[in-house]
C-alpha cells in the first residue's frame, strides 16, 4: 500500500493491484490482488466482515495473517511440484463440480466466480494449486496413531479436563472408557497439529520469502 501512496503524492499513476507484489516466495510473486482476494475468504471464514473492521492495528493483523497463509500455500505447492505430485484435469473438474452443485446452479456459481476475480479458467489453477498443496501438506504431515501407552499417560495429565468435558452417566465404568476415547483422540489431534506446525516451519527455514512494506 506504501507504494500506492508514493505513486499518488509523486503524481505518478499507479500500477495496477495486480502487478503490485505483497510478497515474493522463493522468486514466485504473490500479488496484492491474489492477497485482497484471498484477505476476503479469510475473513469469511472466521466470520467477520470487512466493512466491521475499524481498529486499523487489528486490519493489519489480519491482513498479515491471511498473507502467511498464502506463503504457506505457496510453499506447499512448490513443495508438491518438488515431489511431482499431480492433480489430473478429471480431479480438478470432479471437485469443481461438487462445488458447482453446492451452489445449486451453474449461473450461481458463475456470479460468485466473477464476484471473487476468476474466470473458470483461473479457477480452475486455482483449485490444482490448492488440491496439490493439500496432498503434500497431508503427506508431510502425516502421524502414527499413538500408542496405548501415550493414551493412558495424556488422560492422566489432563483427567480433569477430559472427565468435565464427559458425558454424566450412571455407569462408572462407562465413564474411564469415555474418558479413554476422548483422550485418543484429543492427544491425535495434539499431535497432527504439531506436525503440521513442523512441516510450516521446515518450508519457511529453508525458503527465500521477501514480504513488501
Amino acid at each position: 500500500m506504501r507504494i500506492v501512496l508514493l505513486c499518488l503524492l509523486l503524481g505518478i499513476t499507479p500500477i495496477s493491484w495486480a502487478d503490485l507484489a505483497a510478497a515474493r516466495v522463493n522468486g514466485v510473486e504473490i500479488s496484492v490482488m491474489r492477497l485482497e482476494r484471498y484477505f476476503s475468504e479469510y475473513l469469511q471464514a472466521q466470520g467477520r466482515a470487512l466493512s466491521s473492521i475499524r481498529n486499523p492495528n487489528l486490519y493489519k493483523r489480519l491482513r498479515d495473517q491471511a498473507l502467511d497463509e498464502l506463503i504457506d500455500k505457496e510453499l506447499l505447492w512448490q513443495e508438491a511440484q518438488r515431489r511431482g505430485i499431480v492433480v489430473s484435469d478429471e480431479q480438478v473438474s470432479a471437485h469443481i463440480g461438487q462445488l458447482e452443485q453446492a451452489f445449486g446452479s451453474p449461473v450461481v456459481f458463475e456470479r460468485r466466480l466473477g464476484e471473487a476475480g476468476f474466470n473458470r479458467a483461473e479457477f480452475a489453477d486455482y483449485t490444482r494449486h490448492e488440491m496439490a498443496a493439500q496432498r503434500v501438506y497431508a503427506q508431510l504431515s502425516a502421524v502414527a496413531a499413538p500408542s496405548e501407552a501415550d493414551v493412558h499417560a495424556f488422560y492422566q495429565a489432563n483427567r480433569e479436563r477430559l472427565q468435565g468435558a464427559q458425558n454424566q452417566s450412571d455407569n462408572t465404568s462407562v465413564i474411564p472408557e469415555q474418558g479413554l476415547q476422548m483422550a485418543r483422540l484429543a492427544l491425535a489431534e495434539q499431535l497432527s497439529a504439531q506436525a503440521r506446525q513442523t512441516v510450516r516451519q521446515r518450508l519457511r527455514e529453508s525458503a527465500h520469502v521477501e514480504r513488501a512494506d
